[in-house]
Protein backbone atom coordinates (compact mmCIF):
# COMPACT_ATOMS: atom_id res chain seq x y z
CA UNK A 1 0.00 0.00 0.00
CA UNK A 2 2.81 2.31 0.92
CA UNK A 3 4.68 1.91 -2.22
CA UNK A 4 1.00 2.14 -4.02
CA UNK A 5 0.79 5.96 -2.42
CA UNK A 6 4.47 6.85 -3.10
CA UNK A 7 3.84 5.95 -6.91
CA UNK A 8 0.36 7.81 -6.78
CA UNK A 9 2.34 10.91 -5.23
CA UNK A 10 5.24 10.89 -8.01
CA UNK A 11 2.29 10.56 -10.85
CA UNK A 12 1.17 13.08 -9.58
CA UNK A 13 3.93 15.39 -8.83
CA UNK A 14 4.67 15.28 -12.66
CA UNK A 15 5.14 17.89 -14.87
CA UNK A 16 1.46 18.03 -17.36
CA UNK A 17 2.09 16.06 -20.83
CA UNK A 18 3.17 18.33 -22.99
CA UNK A 19 0.95 19.39 -25.96
CA UNK A 20 0.75 16.80 -28.66
CA UNK A 21 3.59 17.78 -31.07
CA UNK A 22 2.51 20.09 -34.14
CA UNK A 23 3.70 18.20 -37.68
CA UNK A 24 6.94 20.00 -38.65
CA UNK A 25 5.83 20.51 -42.37
CA UNK A 26 3.49 22.82 -43.52
CA UNK A 27 1.65 21.94 -46.64
CA UNK A 28 -1.97 22.86 -47.12
CA UNK A 29 -4.47 25.68 -48.39
CA UNK A 30 -5.33 29.25 -47.60
CA UNK A 31 -9.03 29.17 -46.44
CA UNK A 32 -10.35 33.15 -47.39
CA UNK A 33 -13.38 34.71 -45.99
CA UNK A 34 -12.50 36.40 -42.78
CA UNK A 35 -10.66 38.87 -44.52
CA UNK A 36 -13.33 39.95 -47.17
CA UNK A 37 -15.58 42.49 -47.41
CA UNK A 38 -15.14 46.48 -45.52
CA UNK A 39 -14.65 47.02 -42.44
CA UNK A 40 -16.56 46.50 -39.80
CA UNK A 41 -18.91 44.76 -41.94
CA UNK A 42 -21.62 42.08 -41.62
CA UNK A 43 -20.58 39.02 -40.25
CA UNK A 44 -21.78 35.55 -42.80
CA UNK A 45 -22.56 38.06 -45.30
CA UNK A 46 -19.64 40.51 -45.78
CA UNK A 47 -17.19 37.71 -44.36
CA UNK A 48 -16.96 34.70 -42.81
CA UNK A 49 -14.27 32.96 -40.70
CA UNK A 50 -14.46 28.65 -42.03
CA UNK A 51 -16.43 26.44 -40.97
CA UNK A 52 -15.44 23.26 -39.00
CA UNK A 53 -17.18 21.35 -42.35
CA UNK A 54 -14.97 23.39 -44.56
CA UNK A 55 -12.07 22.74 -42.81
CA UNK A 56 -12.22 19.14 -42.63
CA UNK A 57 -12.59 18.63 -46.46
CA UNK A 58 -9.37 20.03 -46.71
CA UNK A 59 -7.94 18.05 -44.00
CA UNK A 60 -9.05 15.10 -45.03
CA UNK A 61 -6.80 15.29 -48.42
CA UNK A 62 -4.14 15.18 -46.21
CA UNK A 63 -2.90 18.27 -45.49
CA UNK A 64 -1.35 19.77 -42.49
CA UNK A 65 -2.22 23.68 -42.63
CA UNK A 66 -4.42 26.13 -43.23
CA UNK A 67 -3.38 29.72 -43.73
CA UNK A 68 -6.33 32.28 -41.76
CA UNK A 69 -6.40 35.62 -43.54
CA UNK A 70 -8.11 37.90 -41.44
CA UNK A 71 -8.27 41.72 -41.08
CA UNK A 72 -6.47 43.22 -37.91
CA UNK A 73 -9.40 46.63 -37.61
CA UNK A 74 -11.49 43.77 -36.89
CA UNK A 75 -9.95 41.93 -34.19
CA UNK A 76 -8.64 45.36 -32.70
CA UNK A 77 -10.90 48.05 -33.87
CA UNK A 78 -8.66 50.56 -31.81
CA UNK A 79 -4.28 50.66 -32.19
CA UNK A 80 -2.70 49.39 -28.83
CA UNK A 81 -6.65 48.43 -26.86
CA UNK A 82 -8.07 44.96 -26.68
CA UNK A 83 -9.35 42.54 -29.03
CA UNK A 84 -12.66 42.82 -29.76
CA UNK A 85 -14.23 39.69 -28.15
CA UNK A 86 -16.59 38.59 -30.48
CA UNK A 87 -13.90 38.42 -33.86
CA UNK A 88 -11.10 36.56 -31.07
CA UNK A 89 -13.82 34.30 -30.46
CA UNK A 90 -14.19 33.77 -34.07
CA UNK A 91 -10.61 33.18 -34.87
CA UNK A 92 -10.36 30.75 -31.62
CA UNK A 93 -13.22 28.70 -33.13
CA UNK A 94 -11.59 28.34 -36.35
CA UNK A 95 -8.19 27.47 -34.48
CA UNK A 96 -9.54 24.90 -32.89
CA UNK A 97 -11.46 23.18 -35.39
CA UNK A 98 -8.24 22.98 -37.50
CA UNK A 99 -6.70 21.90 -34.52
CA UNK A 100 -8.41 19.05 -33.75
CA UNK A 101 -8.80 18.23 -37.86
CA UNK A 102 -4.68 17.94 -37.45
CA UNK A 103 -4.38 21.20 -38.92
CA UNK A 104 -2.03 23.88 -38.27
CA UNK A 105 -3.12 27.33 -38.58
CA UNK A 106 -1.24 30.09 -39.89
CA UNK A 107 -2.58 33.10 -38.54
CA UNK A 108 -2.62 35.98 -41.09
CA UNK A 109 -2.79 39.79 -41.38
CA UNK A 110 -4.04 40.43 -44.21
CA UNK A 111 -3.79 44.35 -44.18
CA UNK A 112 -0.68 44.75 -46.90
CA UNK A 113 0.72 46.81 -43.83
CA UNK A 114 -1.88 48.90 -43.16
CA UNK A 115 -4.08 50.03 -40.72
CA UNK A 116 -7.40 50.82 -42.65
CA UNK A 117 -5.97 53.96 -44.54
CA UNK A 118 -2.49 54.38 -42.92
CA UNK A 119 0.31 52.35 -43.12
CA UNK A 120 2.73 50.63 -41.06
CA UNK A 121 5.37 53.16 -40.19
CA UNK A 122 3.67 56.38 -40.35
CA UNK A 123 2.74 58.59 -36.97
CA UNK A 124 -0.75 57.03 -37.06
CA UNK A 125 0.30 53.06 -37.60
CA UNK A 126 3.97 52.99 -35.70
CA UNK A 127 6.07 50.00 -35.64
CA UNK A 128 5.09 50.06 -31.50
CA UNK A 129 1.65 49.62 -32.19
CA UNK A 130 2.28 46.83 -35.17
CA UNK A 131 3.98 45.53 -32.14
CA UNK A 132 1.15 45.59 -29.86
CA UNK A 133 -0.66 43.52 -31.56
CA UNK A 134 1.26 40.79 -32.04
CA UNK A 135 2.36 40.68 -28.68
CA UNK A 136 -1.74 40.50 -27.78
CA UNK A 137 -1.82 37.88 -29.92
CA UNK A 138 1.25 35.79 -28.86
CA UNK A 139 0.20 36.20 -25.16
CA UNK A 140 -3.35 34.69 -25.76
CA UNK A 141 -2.05 31.64 -28.36
CA UNK A 142 1.39 31.13 -26.60
CA UNK A 143 0.27 27.87 -25.36
CA UNK A 144 -1.09 26.64 -28.72
CA UNK A 145 1.73 24.72 -30.63
CA UNK A 146 -0.62 24.24 -33.66
CA UNK A 147 -0.08 28.03 -34.44
CA UNK A 148 1.97 29.88 -36.75
CA UNK A 149 2.56 33.85 -36.58
CA UNK A 150 2.05 35.18 -40.15
CA UNK A 151 3.03 39.09 -39.77
CA UNK A 152 1.65 40.60 -42.44
CA UNK A 153 0.38 39.63 -46.19
CA UNK A 154 2.18 41.27 -48.95
CA UNK A 155 3.48 44.83 -47.58
CA UNK A 156 3.61 46.19 -51.11
CA UNK A 157 4.57 50.01 -51.14
CA UNK A 158 6.53 50.61 -47.66
CA UNK A 159 10.36 50.83 -47.83
CA UNK A 160 11.93 47.08 -46.90
CA UNK A 161 14.28 49.07 -44.74
CA UNK A 162 11.22 50.82 -42.74
CA UNK A 163 9.27 47.35 -42.98
CA UNK A 164 12.50 45.70 -40.87
CA UNK A 165 12.22 48.02 -38.06
CA UNK A 166 8.43 47.15 -37.59
CA UNK A 167 8.83 43.65 -38.40
CA UNK A 168 11.40 42.96 -35.82
CA UNK A 169 9.95 45.32 -33.44
CA UNK A 170 7.05 42.88 -33.65
CA UNK A 171 9.09 39.64 -33.69
CA UNK A 172 10.46 41.01 -30.51
CA UNK A 173 6.79 41.94 -28.93
CA UNK A 174 6.20 37.85 -29.53
CA UNK A 175 9.16 36.39 -28.11
CA UNK A 176 8.92 38.77 -24.79
CA UNK A 177 5.03 37.31 -24.87
CA UNK A 178 6.58 34.19 -23.90
CA UNK A 179 6.00 32.65 -27.49
CA UNK A 180 8.44 30.18 -29.25
CA UNK A 181 6.05 29.83 -32.05
CA UNK A 182 7.11 30.30 -35.72
CA UNK A 183 7.30 33.26 -37.48
CA UNK A 184 6.64 33.99 -40.86
CA UNK A 185 8.28 37.45 -42.57
CA UNK A 186 7.83 39.14 -45.58
CA UNK A 187 9.51 41.14 -47.02
CA UNK A 188 8.49 45.00 -49.23
CA UNK A 189 7.36 44.97 -52.65
CA UNK A 190 4.44 41.74 -52.48
CA UNK A 191 7.39 39.62 -51.27
CA UNK A 192 7.40 38.33 -54.03
CA UNK A 193 9.96 35.11 -54.84
CA UNK A 194 10.66 35.96 -58.69
CA UNK A 195 11.51 39.72 -57.36
CA UNK A 196 13.75 38.57 -53.56
CA UNK A 197 16.96 39.11 -55.02
CA UNK A 198 15.65 42.15 -57.31
CA UNK A 199 16.55 46.28 -56.49
CA UNK A 200 12.54 47.38 -56.60
CA UNK A 201 11.31 50.41 -55.86
CA UNK A 202 10.98 49.58 -52.29
CA UNK A 203 14.32 48.14 -52.15
CA UNK A 204 16.11 44.74 -52.51
CA UNK A 205 14.45 42.07 -50.11
CA UNK A 206 17.61 40.09 -50.22
CA UNK A 207 19.83 42.74 -48.64
CA UNK A 208 17.83 44.27 -46.15
CA UNK A 209 15.83 41.40 -45.06
CA UNK A 210 18.87 39.39 -43.75
CA UNK A 211 18.33 42.29 -40.77
CA UNK A 212 15.73 40.25 -39.58
CA UNK A 213 16.36 39.54 -35.66
CA UNK A 214 14.88 36.44 -33.66
CA UNK A 215 15.53 36.17 -30.08
CA UNK A 216 13.88 32.75 -30.60
CA UNK A 217 15.63 32.12 -34.15
CA UNK A 218 12.54 30.43 -34.98
CA UNK A 219 11.49 32.65 -38.19
CA UNK A 220 11.21 31.91 -42.10
CA UNK A 221 10.51 34.81 -44.96
CA UNK A 222 7.32 34.46 -46.29
CA UNK A 223 7.41 34.44 -49.94
CA UNK A 224 4.35 34.60 -52.88
CA UNK A 225 4.78 33.03 -56.56
CA UNK A 226 2.05 33.03 -58.98
CA UNK A 227 2.08 31.13 -62.78
CA UNK A 228 0.60 34.21 -64.79
CA UNK A 229 1.84 35.99 -67.01
CA UNK A 230 2.80 39.13 -64.38
CA UNK A 231 3.20 36.83 -61.85
CA UNK A 232 -0.04 38.79 -59.71
CA UNK A 233 -2.82 35.84 -59.40
CA UNK A 234 -5.42 37.46 -61.15
CA UNK A 235 -5.58 35.28 -64.32
CA UNK A 236 -6.86 31.99 -64.77
CA UNK A 237 -3.80 31.19 -67.36
CA UNK A 238 -0.37 30.10 -66.25
CA UNK A 239 1.64 31.16 -69.12
CA UNK A 240 4.74 31.90 -66.79
CA UNK A 241 4.78 28.45 -64.64
CA UNK A 242 7.88 27.40 -65.90
CA UNK A 243 9.54 30.87 -64.91
CA UNK A 244 7.95 30.34 -61.38
CA UNK A 245 9.38 27.75 -60.97
CA UNK A 246 12.82 29.12 -62.25
CA UNK A 247 12.67 31.89 -59.17
CA UNK A 248 11.60 29.52 -56.68
CA UNK A 249 14.85 27.40 -57.72
CA UNK A 250 17.01 30.40 -57.42
CA UNK A 251 15.74 31.60 -54.11
CA UNK A 252 16.28 28.01 -52.77
CA UNK A 253 20.24 29.13 -53.86
CA UNK A 254 19.75 31.95 -52.00
CA UNK A 255 18.35 30.56 -49.03
CA UNK A 256 21.12 27.77 -49.09
CA UNK A 257 23.97 30.44 -49.10
CA UNK A 258 22.42 32.47 -46.79
CA UNK A 259 21.13 29.73 -43.80
CA UNK A 260 17.78 30.82 -43.92
CA UNK A 261 14.11 29.24 -44.88
CA UNK A 262 11.10 30.28 -46.20
CA UNK A 263 7.78 29.20 -46.72
CA UNK A 264 5.64 29.83 -49.59
CA UNK A 265 2.25 31.45 -48.47
CA UNK A 266 0.58 31.69 -51.61
CA UNK A 267 0.63 30.05 -55.03
CA UNK A 268 -2.42 29.30 -56.93
CA UNK A 269 -3.59 27.56 -60.60
CA UNK A 270 -6.46 27.15 -62.04
CA UNK A 271 -8.18 24.17 -63.98
CA UNK A 272 -6.42 25.11 -67.53
CA UNK A 273 -5.01 22.23 -69.47
CA UNK A 274 -1.44 22.20 -67.90
CA UNK A 275 -1.62 24.65 -64.85
CA UNK A 276 -2.51 21.57 -62.27
CA UNK A 277 0.95 20.43 -63.53
CA UNK A 278 2.60 23.63 -63.22
CA UNK A 279 1.73 24.07 -60.02
CA UNK A 280 2.82 20.16 -58.48
CA UNK A 281 5.92 20.89 -60.12
CA UNK A 282 6.71 24.39 -57.41
CA UNK A 283 5.53 22.08 -54.49
CA UNK A 284 7.35 19.13 -55.49
CA UNK A 285 10.63 21.41 -55.65
CA UNK A 286 9.66 23.14 -51.97
CA UNK A 287 9.16 19.47 -50.86
CA UNK A 288 12.21 18.34 -52.19
CA UNK A 289 14.51 21.14 -49.97
CA UNK A 290 13.25 21.11 -46.59
CA UNK A 291 16.14 22.63 -45.31
CA UNK A 292 15.14 25.42 -46.67
CA UNK A 293 11.30 25.46 -46.75
CA UNK A 294 9.07 24.94 -44.22
CA UNK A 295 6.24 24.18 -46.39
CA UNK A 296 3.05 25.59 -48.93
CA UNK A 297 -0.41 26.95 -48.58
CA UNK A 298 -1.93 26.93 -51.91
CA UNK A 299 -4.77 30.01 -52.96
CA UNK A 300 -7.50 29.54 -52.36
CA UNK A 301 -10.49 27.60 -50.30
CA UNK A 302 -13.50 29.35 -48.61
CA UNK A 303 -17.71 29.71 -48.97
CA UNK A 304 -18.00 32.85 -50.26
CA UNK A 305 -15.78 33.52 -53.55
CA UNK A 306 -17.82 33.04 -56.40
CA UNK A 307 -18.42 30.32 -58.43
CA UNK A 308 -16.19 31.68 -61.29
CA UNK A 309 -13.24 32.73 -59.61
CA UNK A 310 -10.25 30.65 -61.35
CA UNK A 311 -8.13 29.87 -58.63
CA UNK A 312 -11.16 28.63 -56.37
CA UNK A 313 -10.55 25.48 -54.90
CA UNK A 314 -13.33 23.16 -55.05
CA UNK A 315 -12.66 19.55 -55.18
CA UNK A 316 -15.98 18.25 -57.03
CA UNK A 317 -15.65 21.43 -59.60
CA UNK A 318 -13.37 23.29 -62.22
CA UNK A 319 -10.22 22.97 -60.24
CA UNK A 320 -10.68 19.31 -59.02
CA UNK A 321 -7.41 18.45 -61.03
CA UNK A 322 -5.82 21.23 -59.25
CA UNK A 323 -7.20 19.82 -55.58
CA UNK A 324 -5.93 16.53 -56.81
CA UNK A 325 -2.23 17.88 -57.50
CA UNK A 326 -2.49 19.65 -53.94
CA UNK A 327 -3.27 16.50 -52.40
CA UNK A 328 -0.39 14.70 -54.08
CA UNK A 329 2.09 17.06 -52.78
CA UNK A 330 0.40 16.86 -49.91
CA UNK A 331 1.63 13.23 -49.46
CA UNK A 332 4.71 12.81 -51.07
CA UNK A 333 8.25 12.06 -49.45
CA UNK A 334 10.59 13.31 -47.70
CA UNK A 335 8.44 15.24 -45.31
CA UNK A 336 9.75 18.43 -43.92
CA UNK A 337 12.01 18.74 -41.57
CA UNK A 338 11.59 20.35 -37.90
Amino acid sequence: MRRLLALACAILALPPAPAAAAPACLRGVNISGAEFGTVPGRYGFDYLYPSASTISRFAALGLTAMRLPIRWERLQPNLRQPFDPEELGRLETAVSAATQAGLRTVIDLHNYAYYGKARIGTEMVTPEAFADVWRRLAQHFRGDPSVVFGLMNEPHDIPAERWLISANAAIAAIREAGAAHLVLVPGSGWSGAHSWTADLPTGNNAAVMLGVVDPGKNVAYEVHQYLDADYSGTHAECSRGADALQAVERLTGWLAQNGRRAFLGEIGASGRRGCPERLQAVLTHVNANPKQWVGWTVWAAGDLWAPDYPLRLDPAGATAPVVAAIQAAAQAKPSCEP
